[in-house]
């Protein structure tokens, strides 16, 4: 009887909306990278109030919601690492907003690391095997070349994955 309902490309929504996300328990399914995308024109398309909501990461966050991150390959970069930087910098690609498009929507890179990995796997209902290094959990894992904790938001992008291990096994080594 657990439905685990979810919202895909839940990126355009009005605050009352997210408030009934949280408490329908509603997974909001976002792509981090279409923010750093879509912030070059969306203005142009969206009213002022429409924008204040438009991939409200945050707000999400802040009102209980269960937040689901990927990467909507093949329209947009597989690589997760984007993401992060764009959840986190909210930078848009034309670099006309270097504090940040809508940066009251930023979020840490805790939170995007959590949306990325348990907020997967409870959409997936497969939390109890999968989603965080916990005894007993799988430990597929890729191995950073830096710490993603501490260095600097606009470097995120940079960072590279040194090594997968998947299954036990080494699958990539840079």
């Amino acid at each position: 009887r657990d439905r685990r309902f979810r919202i895909e490309h839940a990126q355009h929504l009005t605050f009352p909306q997210i408030a009934a996300l949280a408490r329908q328990h509603v997974i909001a399914s976002m792509q981090p990278y279409h923010a750093i995308d879509d912030g070059r024109w969306a203005a142009k398309r969206l009213d002022a109030a429409r924008l204040q909501g438009t991939y409200a990461f945050r707000a999400l966050l802040d009102s209980g919601a269960v937040l689901a991150f990927g990467s909507d390959w093949s329209v947009a970069t597989l690589d997760p690492l984007w993401g992060i930087y764009a959840a986190v910098t909210r930078r848009t690609l034309d670099d006309q907003n270097p504090l940040g498009w809508i940066p009251a929507q930023k979020i840490t890179v805790e939170e995007a690391l959590r949306a990325y990995t348990v907020g997967d796997t409870y959409a997936l209902f497969r939390e109890r095997e999968l989603g965080s290094l916990t005894p007993g959990k799988l430990a597929d894992i890729a191995v950073i070349d830096r710490d993603l904790l501490t260095m600097p938001a606009e470097s995120l992008a940079h960072a590279r994955v040194a090594m997968t291990i998947a299954g036990g096994k080494v699958v990539f080594r840079r």
